[in-house]
C-alpha cells in the first residue's frame, strides 16, 4: 500500500502537467478499472464501472482504442436477427433518429452490408511489449503477462500455495521489486541485465513510475490513454487490486493498491525497453508514442463501430418492445384478503425466482409471492460454527452490520459439533498436505489412490456428490437442521456479536416497510433466500445470491425470521404501528436454484396443531419445484428426459457438467411494482421482480433505496453478462474446461496468462446460440415521475447510469401500462396510448 505521505497532495514527485501530479494521473487511470471479487464470493460487477460518467457510445470508442475491446456483437448477429424478423426497419429507424444519424434505413443497410465482409483492422494503443513483439517476432507481450501474472498469483495468494515465495507483508511494488531482482527468467529468455535495470529503479513506487515514463518517452497528452491501455492489458490482476482498494475505501481507508500495481507495470515496460536495446524497436516505439497524441482522431474514425452501436441500439429497442407488450392487455390480478391467503412467500428478486414464483402461484393461488433483495434488509456478517471469521452477507455496495454467530440449540450439542468440525478441518489439512507434498504425493497416487476407485465411479455417474456442500462440511446431517442464528449480544474473539433488542426492532421495521409488508400478513410468511448446489465449478458462488455478497441467502433468512418471530420485537413494532398477528410465523427458507428445491430451516417454530397446514404448504412448494424444473430443463437441453426431476438433480452432481444451470443468463428487465401488475405474465426467467407499492411509501425513502441499491446491483449483473457476451476475451473468463484455479482467488485459462474476470463462455452460450443476448437492463418502475426525478437529482452515479445509456428507465402508470421512457436530463417521453409505441 502506498504510504500516507505519498497519497497526500504534497508528494515529492514532479508534476506531469500544470494541473495534475503523477499521483493524480495514476489514480485517474486506476479508477477506470472495475473491481473483481475472489471466487469465495464471486459477485457480479459492472465491468465498465469506471466509465459510466461517459455516454455508452463514447465509452465504447474509448475502450476500442485503448484495448481493442468490443462493445457489440459482430454485424452478422444483427443481420441474422433481421432475417428472423426479430429486428425490424422501424427499430433501426428509431435508433438512427435517437443517435441523430439522419440517414435513410435502406441507405444505412446498404452501406452496412457492403462493409460486412470487410473486417476493419482495429486501431488501438500499443504497449512497448506489443511493439517489441511485432519487430522481433518474439512474443514479449505474452512473456510479460506470464511473468507478472506468475508473480501476482504468489503475492495475492489466499492459501492455495503450500510454499509462498513473495513477502505479502510488503507493499505491492516493494514485494515485486524484491522478487524481480532475483528472478533469472527474463535474462535466461534474452533480456540481458534485466535484474540490474530493476535494481536501478527508485524504491518509491511514484518516483519509479516517473522514471519509467521518462524512459518510455510517453507524450503528456498521451499518458492517460497509455496507462488505461496498460491496465487493460493486465486487466485481471488490475481488477483484483482494484477490489482491494474498493474494500479499503468502503470502510474508510485509502486506495493505493492499483496505483502501485500500475507503477509496477510501467517499470516492467521501461526495463524491457532498456534490455531489448534494438534501434528498430526504439524507432517503432517512438512512432507508436506519436499516435497516442492523436487518440481523439483515431477513436472518432471508427465508422464500423459506430454502425454496430446503432444496430445494438435498434436490437435493444426491439427487446424493449417485447417486454412492454407483455403488459398490454393484461388486467391486474385481484389482491386477496388476509383470510384468503394460505401464505406469503418473499423471494429474492433474482430472475430464477421469477420461474419458481410463477409456478408456485399456478399450483396454489392462495399463496402470494413477493420480491425483495435477497439479504432482506439484514446486512449482517455471519460466522458459521467453527469458522474463525465471518463473511459479509449483504451487497458489496454496503457496509456490513452486526456480526451473528451460528449455534446449536444447547451448549453441549454446540460444543460437540464445534469439536467435530474443527477435527475434520485439521485432518483435512493434514491430508491435503500429504496429497500435495513433494515426496508424499507419489505414495498417495500409487497405493492409496486405488481406494478412490469406487468413489470415482459413483461420482462419474452422478450417484454421489464429488465434494460435500460447503455448509455441510464436518457436520452430520442430523445436526444440520438444528443450526440456528444467535441474536444474543456478547463479545466473541474481541468482537461484539448479536443484535440488541432496540436494533432488532429497527431492523424489523425497516425490512417490513421496505417489503410493503407492514400490514395484512398471512399466517405463514416464507422468507426465501437462494443459493446453488453444483460441483467442480470455480465460479459456483457467482450462482449464489449477489445481494448476500456472493453467499447463499440462508443466513439472512434465518436472522430475519428469528427477529420477526421474537415476541419482544413484535411488542416493540406495535409502538411503531406495525402489528404482526400472534398466529403469524416467519419461516426461514432456501431456494436451491440448481434443483428448484425449497428447504425450510425453522420448522421448530410451528405449533404442533399446525403441522398439517405446514405439510400442505410443503406439498405446494414441491409441486412448484417440479413445474420449474420441467420448464428449466427445456432450456438446458434439447433432449428432455421424461423424468425432469432426476435429470436436473443429476446435473447438479455431475462434475463434468459445464452448464448445471443457466444462472442469470437472459436477464433483461427489472420491474418495480406490486405483484398484481406482473402476476400471470411469463417473463421466461428474464426479469428481476421487486415488490413495491408507492402509495405506502409516503416520503419515497423506499423508492430511493430501490433506485440506489437493487437497481444499481441488477444493472451490474446485466452489464457483467453483457460484457462477458460481447467480448469474452477481455470481460469474460474463456473456456470453462480449461480453467485452473490460481492463488485461491481466480482462474487462469490454461496454465498461464492473466487472471480471468467475468463469466465463462459456457455461461452465456450453449454451443449453438447465445443464451444471453446482450441488452442493457430495462428498469420499469411504478411510481410518480417527479419522485423518480428527485432520486436522480440527488444521486449523480445513479443519474449517470440513466442519462448516459447504461440502462433504460421506464415508468408504469396506475393501470399497469408502461407510459413513459426516460430520455435523459430529467426529461421523459410519453408513450402514445393509441399505438403503444415510442417510435
Amino acid at each position: 500500500m502506498i504510504e500516507t505521505n505519498l497519497i497526500e497532495a504534497n508528494v515529492s514527485v514532479k508534476s506531469v502537467t500544470n494541473d495534475e501530479t503523477l499521483l493524480d494521473i495514476l489514480r485517474k487511470a486506476s479508477k477506470k478499472i472495475a473491481p473483481v471479487w475472489p471466487l469465495e464470493n464471486f459477485v457480479a460487477v459492472n465491468p465498465y464501472l469506471g466509465l459510466t460518467h461517459k455516454k455508452f457510445e463514447n465509452a465504447a470508442l474509448d475502450l476500442a482504442y485503448a484495448g481493442g475491446i468490443q462493445m457489440t456483437l459482430p454485424t452478422s448477429f444483427y443481420l441474422k436477427k433481421m432475417k428472423a424478423g426479430e429486428l425490424k426497419h422501424e427499430h433501426i429507424a428509431a435508433a438512427l433518429e435517437k443517435k441523430k444519424q439522419f440517414v435513410d434505413v435502406d441507405e444505412f443497410l446498404t452501406t452496412l452490408k457492403s462493409m460486412d465482409h470487410e473486417e476493419q483492422e482495429q486501431c488501438r494503443v500499443l504497449t512497448f511489449a506489443d511493439v517489441a513483439s511485432r519487430v522481433t517476432n518474439r512474443d514479449w507481450s505474452r512473456f510479460s503477462t506470464a511473468r507478472i501474472s506468475n508473480w501476482a498469483a504468489s503475492y495475492f495468494d489466499s492459501g492455495q500455495a503450500i510454499w509462498n515465495t513473495s513477502n505479502q507483508e510488503q507493499g505491492i511494488f516493494a514485494a515485486w521489486k524484491e522478487d524481480a531482482k532475483v528472478d533469472l527468467t527474463p535474462e535466461v529468455t534474452g533480456l540481458k541485465n534485466f535484474r540490474k535495470a530493476i535494481q536501478a529503479l527508485p524504491d518509491d513506487p511514484l518516483e519509479a513510475a516517473q522514471v519509467a515514463l521518462l524512459k518510455l518517452g510517453i507524450p503528456k497528452d498521451g499518458i492517460d490513454i497509455y496507462l488505461h491501455s496498460l491496465l487493460i492489458h493486465f486487466g485481471g490482476w488490475s481488477a483484483y487490486a482494484a477490489r482491494l482498494d474498493w474494500d479499503s475505501e468502503l470502510y474508510g481507508g485509502t486506495d493505493g493498491n492499483l496505483i502501485e500495481f500500475l507503477a509496477l507495470l510501467l517499470c516492467w515496460e521501461a526495463c524491457l525497453l532498456d534490455c531489448i536495446g534494438l534501434s528498430k524497436v526504439e524507432r517503432d516505439w517512438k512512432e507508436a508514442c506519436k499516435i497516442l497524441s492523436n487518440a481523439t482522431v483515431q477513436k472518432e474514425s471508427n465508422q464500423q463501430l459506430t454502425q454496430k452501436l446503432i444496430l445494438q441500439e435498434a436490437f435493444e429497442l426491439a427487446t424493449q418492445r417485447i417486454i412492454i407488450n407483455k403488459f398490454q392487455g393484461v388486467r391486474a390480478a385481484s389482491v386477496q384478503t388476509n383470510s384468503e391467503k394460505k401464505a406469503q412467500a418473499i423471494f429474492c428478486i433474482d430472475v430464477r425466482s421469477e420461474v419458481f414464483r410463477r409456478n408456485l402461484e399456478l399450483v396454489d393461488n392462495s399463496i402470494e409471492t413477493l420480491g425483495f433483495a435477497g439479504f432482506f434488509a439484514f446486512p449482517i456478517k455471519y460466522v458459521p460454527i467453527g469458522n474463525d471469521g465471518g463473511e459479509a452477507q449483504c451487497p458489496v455496495l454496503l457496509k456490513t452490520g452486526p456480526t451473528i454467530l451460528e449455534e446449536m440449540p444447547d451448549k453441549n450439542t454446540h460444543q460437540l459439533v464445534l469439536n467435530k468440525r474443527l477435527l475434520y478441518r485439521q485432518v483435512h489439512q493434514v491430508w491435503k498436505s500429504f496429497k500435495s507434498g513433494a515426496v508424499t504425493c507419489f505414495s498417495f497416487v500409487s497405493p492409496i489412490g486405488l481406494s478412490y476407485l469406487p468413489k470415482l465411479i459413483t461420482d462419474s455417474f452422478s450417484i454421489t456428490r464429488p465434494v460435500p456442500h460447503p455448509d455441510q462440511v464436518g457436520i452430520k446431517s442430523k445436526y444440520i437442521k438444528m443450526k440456528r442464528a444467535s441474536l444474543n449480544t456478547a463479545n466473541h474473539d474481541h468482537e461484539d456479536v448479536g443484535i440488541a433488542l432496540e436494533h432488532q426492532i429497527q431492523m424489523g421495521k425497516n425490512a417490513l416497510k421496505a417489503m410493503s409488508l407492514s400490514d395484512d400478513l398471512a399466517k405463514y410468511v416464507l422468507i426465501v433466500g437462494h443459493g446453488s448446489s453444483m460441483v467442480n465449478n470455480p465460479h459456483a458462488t457467482g450462482y449464489d445470491c449477489g445481494a448476500c455478497g456472493g453467499h447463499t441467502g440462508e443466513a439472512n433468512a434465518r436472522v430475519a425470521a428469528a427477529v420477526l418471530n421474537s415476541a419482544a420485537v413484535r411488542a416493540g413494532l406495535q409502538k411503531e404501528n406495525i402489528f404482526i398477528p400472534t398466529n403469524t410465523v416467519f419461516l426461514a427458507c432456501l431456494h436451491d436454484t440448481t434443483t428448484d428445491e425449497i428447504t425450510i430451516f425453522n420448522e421448530y417454530n410451528i405449533p404442533s396443531d399446525q403441522i398439517e397446514e405446514l405439510e400442505n404448504l410443503k406439498e405446494s412448494l414441491k409441486r412448484a419445484g417440479q413445474g420449474a424444473r420441467t420448464e428449466r430443463l427445456i432450456r438446458l437441453t434439447t433432449s428432455v428426459k421424461s423424468n425432469a426431476d432426476k435429470s436436473i438433480l443429476m446435473r447438479s452432481k455431475d462434475w463434468s457438467q459445464t452448464r448445471p444451470e443457466w444462472g442469470l443468463a437472459g436477464c433483461a428487465a427489472f420491474i418495480v411494482a406490486p405483484r398484481a401488475r406482473t402476476q400471470g405474465i411469463d417473463f421466461e426467467g428474464r426479469a428481476f421482480l421487486h415488490s413495491y407499492d408507492w402509495k405506502k411509501d409516503r416520503d419515497f425513502s423506499v423508492l430511493e433505496l430501490i433506485m440506489t441499491a437493487p437497481m444499481v446491483v441488477t444493472s451490474w449483473i446485466s452489464l457483467q453478462y453483457y460484457g462477458s457476451t460481447v467480448d469474452n476475451r477481455i470481460y469474460g473468463s474463456g473456456n470453462k474446461t480449461l480453467h485452473n484455479v490460481t492463488a485461491g482467488i481466480g482462474v487462469l485459462e490454461g496454465f498461464s496468462g492473466d487472471l480471468r474476470v467475468g463469466l465463462p463462455w459456457q455461461a452465456v452460450h450453449d454451443g449453438e446460440k447465445y443464451q444471453h443476448e446482450p441488452v442493457k437492463l430495462n428498469v420499469i418502475i411504478e411510481a410518480p415521475i417527479e419522485a423518480m426525478n428527485a432520486v436522480l437529482e440527488k444521486h449523480k452515479p445513479v443519474r449517470d447510469l440513466c442519462d448516459n445509456g447504461w440502462l433504460h428507465l421506464l415508468a408504469m402508470d396506475g393501470e399497469g401500462k408502461v407510459s413513459h421512457r426516460y430520455e435523459g436530463d430529467l426529461n421523459w417521453q410519453k408513450m402514445d396510448s393509441a399505438s403503444h409505441e415510442f417510435f
